[in-house]
Order: C-alpha cells, then structure tokens, then sequence
C-alpha cells in the first residue's frame, strides 16, 4: 500500500496504512481533521498547520508524515528512546536508522513502531497482530543488558534486525518501561523480536532454542 496525500492551504499530510498500529493519537489529539467516519478521512484544511503538525508528530509508528510550505520539517529529539508498551510493540523516537546486517542504512526514521511478538507481517514494523496471538507482557524492564562500553558517537540510533534473531540497538538510547519512568541508558544491546523472551525487553537466546523463524507471521 503507498503512501496517500492530503493536501491543503500550507501542508500535505500524508499516511501509510500498513504502518499505522490504530494507536489514535490523531483522532483524540485533533479529531476535526482526522475522523475515520469521513471520506477521506483527513481533512487538513479544517485546521491550521502548526496544529496539525503537531497532532502528526505524535503518531508513534511514522504512519503520518507531514509536509508544510513554509519550510517547517521534522527533526529528530535531541535524546533517543524506546519505550515499551504494555502487550505490544516498541515505540522509538530519535535520529533511528534501520539497517541491515552490513551496515546499509534501510529506512531513516524519527518515529517508528518495532515488533516484539514475533508475529508481524510487516518486520521489523508492528502491524497489530500482537493483538491476534495474544501477546502479553506488562511492559516492565528485565535484566539490565545494555553495554556501557565503546557507546557509539553520533545521534544516531542503528537497528538492525538479525535474520531469525533479535534486534540488535548500536547507539545512544534510553530504554523506559510502559508507566515511563524506570530507564536503562546505555549504547548496544539485544533486544526480543520472538516474543518469548524471559527477560524482556532484551533477548535471552529463547529464539535459538525453540527455532524462531524470521518468516514466522503466527
């Protein structure tokens, strides 16, 4: 599925459907222009810019994307984070780059919504099938496993998923549980993508042992 614009005075909004997690940041945060009961559902023009802009902004899987005439642009935060969400997914804010396991830069990002059940169709992005297979976890913070040595210099917060493995973290981050308030801070770990982990958020080598496959979708 492309991407689809919306188009009005100052800015195009823009909405990939097969990122977006239904989270509904937009529809609580500025229902006037983001309503699912209308066609097409956005209607930037029934707000002004700066609103919308900010309403994008908090769409945590980079579902909406945001275009505005007067120059205006996303930047990255100065601190990148992972937060965990409750019997769900990973949401990283920051300067994030999606690599492969050579070092190629995939996708930048500022905003994205990473998998930890295991199931998604769309790895490393949710896709809410979280929500089919029952995944649960409390969103707290297991065993600290970050590594303290030979952070990385730079913004910049690689992710790399490893073929039938965890995803591999390579900068400076902050982790936070789902209530927001413990942290770990650090420059590299491994964190769970199979979902069966028993020490979440980070892996503990349980995809080895029962045969966790990347093309797993159930």
């Amino acid at each position: 599925m492309a991407r689809k614009s919306y188009t009005s005075e100052g800015i195009t909004v823009s909405f990939d459907g097969v990122r977006c997690i239904h989270a509904a940041e937009c529809v609580r945060g500025l229902p006037e222009v983001f309503d699912t009961g209308k066609r097409p559902w956005i209607q930037p023009e029934h707000s002004e810019p700066g609103a919308v802009t900010q309403t994008v902004l908090r769409c945590p899987s980079g579902a909406l994307q945001f275009e505005r005439e007067d120059g205006v642009r996303e930047t990255a935060p100065d601190e990148n984070t992972i937060a965990l969400v409750a019997d769900g997914p990973l949401y990283a804010r920051g300067d994030i780059e999606i690599r492969d396991t050579e070092g190629e830069v995939l996708n930048g990002e500022t905003r994205v919504a990473l998998c930890r059940c295991g199931a998604s169709g769309n790895k490393p992005f949710c896709d809410n099938t979280h929500k089919e297979t029952g995944f649960s976890h409390d969103g707290s913070l297991g065993e600290n496993r970050f590594s303290q040595e030979e952070i990385p210099n730079g913004r910049a917060l690689g992710v790399v998923p490893t073929l039938n493995g965890p995803l591999l973290i390579q900068g400076k981050i902050e982790l936070r549980d789902a209530a927001g308030e413990v942290s770990y801070a650090g420059g590299k770990a491994a964190l769970c993508r199979c979902g069966r982990s028993g020490n979440k958020p980070f892996c503990d080598g349980t995809h080895a042992r029962t045969g966790w496959r990347e093309d797993q979708t159930a």
